[in-house]
């Protein structure tokens, strides 16, 4: 019998508790971010501020939740741009070959010249800083990472007995790629999009801590992190629960990650059988 490996489990868990404090953020927050309080500014731990108040006297463990959604939002926005636009661009181009494909794959190289953080310095000159434009920065740049992943997985397909016998028996290339083709690449895309979404909140939270992302009253880890680096001598509590939580939660993302590419790899899962 086929069992998870246990990365699968610890990602799962971890990334099931930050879906569940960003979820609970759009009801509930311990206190209100948008209440400035200051005469509680800066205190430590203590049963009213579990994990204390910033320079404000804003609660830090509600703006982390907060944060959070801002964050997940961003992140699967942006993979869904990825997805949406990659995923048939690299079909058509296994399925065209010749100059379809060299197009596509030429596009991914130009695209892949310029990193999410390079892109959104040019959409910022041109539209300025905020949550819109690194999501299409990020998503822009998953574009040709899913193209790829689609296109090389498309082209180990097309040889197989069962596309062959799907083709003769009159079925369009249309039908095929949908009822045959992505049926069987769709867990390495899952995959894929796992880590995408990782790599998703650490882009949004860098962008956010140079000011390219998120702008205010949005918040998010990236802002909070650049906004205690002024405070790290005297508060580095500030600094350090949204870099926890950024690293936490990349990690449980990378780790659910692995744990489905061992689950659907069929020579690592006959090994975990």
């Amino acid at each position: 019998m086929k069992r998870a490996p246990a990365s699968f489990f610890i990602g799962a868990a971890i990334t099931l508790v930050v879906l569940l404090a960003a979820g609970l953020s759009l009801v509930w927050t311990p206190h209100p971010i948008d209440t400035l309080t200051v005469s509680a500014r800066l205190q430590g731990s203590s049963a009213t501020y579990l994990l204390g108040t910033d320079a404000f006297g804003r609660d830090l463990l509600s703006m982390l939740m907060v944060g959070a959604r801002t964050s997940i939002a961003v992140a699967l926005v942006a993979v869904g741009i990825g997805i949406g636009i990659g995923l048939p661009l690299g079909l058509l181009a296994a399925r065209r070959g010749g100059i379809v494909d060299e197009a596509v794959m030429r596009f991914n190289d130009l695209v892949f010249a310029f990193p999410a953080l390079l892109s959104a310095v040019l959409i910022t000159a041109l539209m300025g800083p905020g949550a819109f434009n690194a999501i299409l920065a990020i998503g822009i740049f998953n574009i040709p990472v899913f193209a790829r992943v689609a296109r090389g997985a498309a082209l180990a397909l097309s040889s197989r007995e069962y596309l062959m016998a799907a083709r003769v028996a009159g079925k369009g290339e249309v039908r095929v790629t949908l009822e045959h083709v992505l049926p069987n690449i769709a867990s390495l895309l899952i995959v894929q999009a796992t880590i995408q979404f990782s790599l998703g909140i650490l882009a949004e939270a860098g962008l956010s801590y140079v000011g390219l992302g998120a702008q205010p009253p949005l918040t998010s880890w990236g802002r909070m992190l650049n906004e205690a680096q002024t405070m790290m001598a005297f508060a580095p509590q500030l600094a350090l629960y949204p870099g926890l939580a950024i690293v936490v939660t990349v990690i449980g993302l990378n780790l659910l990650g692995d744990g489905l590419r061992d689950m659907t790899d069929p020579k690592l899962r006959r090994r975990l059988a």
